[in-house]
């Protein structure tokens, strides 16, 4: 009885995330079409892009957390259905005047760190910590480079780079543990390669067909994955529709319309807006999983929220010097 019982709470809980991509992959090709309103896009990108890290933080941790799938697995499944999805919507979408574009060897390799240390990393890590580790290697990633690059953040940009951060370490706290030395060093690859896919991301004049392309030639890191881990693979039938789930809608639809996102926004904001990700899986929990809402999860979001919109000032108000 218990065990029909969670089949049906998990079938619930795969509906729920297929209409909700359902009806997010329609709303993704009416962004598409909002080039004469470039703000618009941009903000409506950004918080679409920010809610899929968030379902897809959360696909991970049931795929994983319930030892419904290993790692291995998770990853290729979820890499495997990203190169479907997006190959698909090439294949179907209107003809565009968009620049032809193949994505590159190194984005791919990028994004295939990023999804193997993250899946592995998450085995000896607790959630908290995690993300903990990720996100702030991402933001020394992305901060570093743009000052490296001899971008110079405004004061006001530092002050809302402080806040906000101090705002997510506050959110993260109660869970946090001292973390493996395994687990840490890869969940910080994790944060490099996906900041550096980031980086990368800027620069995408097509970014429908650089991120399919860029997922397409992870394919023979997949394989070669594969082959190393064949004998120890094992999945159950959540999870492999939690990593389907993952990689074709989440990870796939997700990682696209960021890098249309990111054809707006400067290299701080693209660094600081993802802290809000951990905010938006909380405040899911709240609407969806009847969880309560808790002081520290209001003083953190002001905090995040509070940061990410003096980071956009301080890039207006240092445009204006």
């Amino acid at each position: 009885m218990c065990y029909m019982t969670g089949q049906f709470i998990c079938c619930l809980h795969l509906k729920f995330y297929a209409l909700i991509y359902s009806g997010a992959a329609v709303i993704l090709f009416v962004l598409m079409h909002l080039s004469h309103r470039p703000l618009l896009k941009t903000l409506l990108c950004t918080v679409f892009a920010l809610i899929a890290f968030a379902a897809n933080s959360v696909l991970c941790r049931l795929a994983l957390g319930k030892d419904a799938i290993d790692a291995s697995s998770f990853t290729i499944i979820r890499l495997l259905a990203g190169i479907g999805v997006l190959m698909l919507i090439l294949k179907v979408r209107p003809a565009s005047n968009t620049p032809a574009a193949r994505g590159s060897w190194i984005s791919a390799l990028l994004l295939f760190g990023y999804a193997i240390t993250f899946s592995f990393a998450y085995i000896s890590l607790d959630t908290g910590t995690g993300a903990l580790v990720l996100f702030g290697a991402v933001q020394l990633t992305i901060i570093l480079s743009s000052i490296f690059s001899g971008q110079k953040l405004h004061w006001l940009e530092w002050t809302g780079v402080i806040l906000a951060f101090s705002g997510f370490t506050y959110l993260v706290a109660p869970n946090v543990t001292t973390p493996s030395f395994t687990g840490f060093l890869l969940m910080t690859l994790a944060g490099i390669a996906w900041g550096g896919y980031t980086l990368r991301g800027k620069a995408s004049s097509a970014p429908l067909q650089d991120t399919a392309f860029n997922f397409l030639r992870t394919a023979p890191f997949v394989g070669i994955l594969a082959l190393i881990t064949f004998f120890n693979l094992q999945a159950s039938w959540e999870g492999v529709m939690l990593a389907v789930l993952s990689g074709g809608l989440a990870s796939g639809l997700g990682y696209m319309v960021w890098y249309i996102a990111l054809g707006g926004l400067s290299t701080t904001e693209a660094a600081v807006v993802q802290l809000s990700v951990p905010v938006i899986a909380a405040i899911g929990g709240v609407l969806f999983v009847a969880e309560a809402i808790t002081l520290r999860l209001m003083i953190a979001s002001m905090f995040i929220l509070g940061g990410i919109l003096i980071v956009v000032s301080g890039r207006a108000y240092g445009n204006s010097d």
